[in-house]
């Protein structure tokens, strides 16, 4: 087991982050800052024509058929700037679904504009009573001739008010099991009868509440067989367990050492010559390394046929608490001018110690809370019953 990059890989990363230098500029940071929305058309359709959209995937899909580390590499260049991926994420995710088990008809209609960024997709799982148990899902679709009608509610629907699609979870067998009567729906945003109202998170982002009044889509928008919605959204759920977060302590780390470099104590002395100072920063480093070896081991499993089914969530679990942990011990160090915020001219570092102890706290709920990640590792990694 080895997680060294190759030349080639290391060259695809020199042009990833040479392309993000010059579009990520100080303006187009602020509008998305100031939007909250983690999405711009112009910087998606910007990676498509870089061919850094959907590197891994077939060139007849307009795809490079890169291999796994080219994509890891893509990923830590695109975190570790903050660029605004996540509805091309979700995008990319669920073409991906689609190409495995959609319809000849729906990957016909879907995939090439996805993969062009002419076609966007959020995900509808999560409900306002269900918290993370997905599989509760309680919104409904019920068959009428070759159409469903659906009615119900999703939270936490991300890029759902600028989408065109939402890749949907609705029971439509209630007296099966829970996990049994679910089926996966692709559901047009512009249908009569949906709606969605802005919700903000403690980082500022706009995520959003939809609610589905009597909506009504054709057979032809299901994605697998009736009552085994579960299965199709397991595909889903293994890359959402695997994300890996450790880019976003870089990100950190890079800033809180710029502060140390550039910042004089007042008895004259450089911050970055205290002891004190050094051993936090070596204590965020430490934990940036083993972020990522255990992300890029999950990487090295996928090249190796194997599923990471315990391996991503430990990668997820580890680098998100490292996050929250690191983002709170720089601001303690830095001290109370941390807490100035991105608008404020004479916040250090431009604010982002402030902006990343927020966004922080929201990292160990995305793709499954940490609780849920622990209850994967102990039961299909060390064989705990439930």
């Amino acid at each position: 087991m080895h997680f060294q990059l190759d030349a080639e890989t290391e060259a695809y990363r020199a042009e990833v982050r040479a392309h993000l230098h010059d579009v990520m500029t100080a303006e187009f940071e602020e509008r998305l800052y100031r939007s909250g929305v983690a999405h711009d058309d112009d910087f998606a359709k910007g990676l498509v024509d870089k061919g850094f959209f959907a590197p891994t995937w077939p060139a007849e899909y307009g795809g490079q058929n890169r291999g796994a580390w080219d994509e890891q590499v893509l990923q830590e260049e695109l975190m570790r700037s903050d660029a605004p991926m996540y509805l091309s994420e979700t995008t990319r995710m669920v073409a991906g679904i689609i190409r495995a088990v959609g319809p000849p008809a729906m990957k016909d209609r879907i995939l090439a504009g996805a993969m062009k960024g002419d076609v966007t997709i959020a995900l509808g799982f999560t409900e306002p009573e269900c918290g993370s148990d997905v599989a509760a899902a309680t919104t409904k679709a019920v068959r009428d001739g070759d159409a469903w009608i659906i009615n119900g509610s999703k939270m936490f629907t991300t890029n759902g008010h600028i989408a065109d699609y939402v890749f949907l979870l609705a029971r439509t067998s209630p007296e099966k099991p829970k996990h049994k009567g679910l089926t996966m729906f692709l559901v047009p945003l512009d249908s009569p009868g949906v709606e969605a109202q802005a919700v903000w998170t403690l980082s500022g982002e706009r995520t959003n509440i939809t609610f589905y009044s009597d909506v009504r889509v054709g057979d032809e928008w299901r994605i697998g067989d009736v009552d085994a919605g579960w299965q199709v959204l397991s595909l889903s759920l293994q890359d959402e367990h695997a994300s890996g977060w450790g880019p976003h302590i870089a990100r950190l780390l890079t800033h809180a050492e710029q502060w140390a470099e550039t910042t004089v104590a007042d008895d004259g002395v450089a911050q970055i010559a205290k002891p004190d100072v050094r051993r936090r920063l070596a204590r965020v480093a430490m934990d940036y390394e083993v972020s990522m070896l255990l992300q890029r081991r999950c990487v090295w499993m996928v090249e190796a046929g194997q599923l990471p089914v315990a391996e991503g969530p430990m990668a997820k679990v580890f680098s998100t608490e490292s996050l929250v942990r690191a983002s709170q011990d720089m601001v303690e160090l830095v001290g109370p001018d941390a807490l100035r915020g991105f608008f404020e001219p004479s916040a250090p570092e431009q604010g982002r110690f402030e902006h990343l102890m927020r966004f922080s706290v929201g990292t160990t709920i995305y793709a499954g809370t940490s609780e849920v990640q622990r209850s994967i590792i102990a039961s299909r990694g060390l064989g705990l019953p439930r």
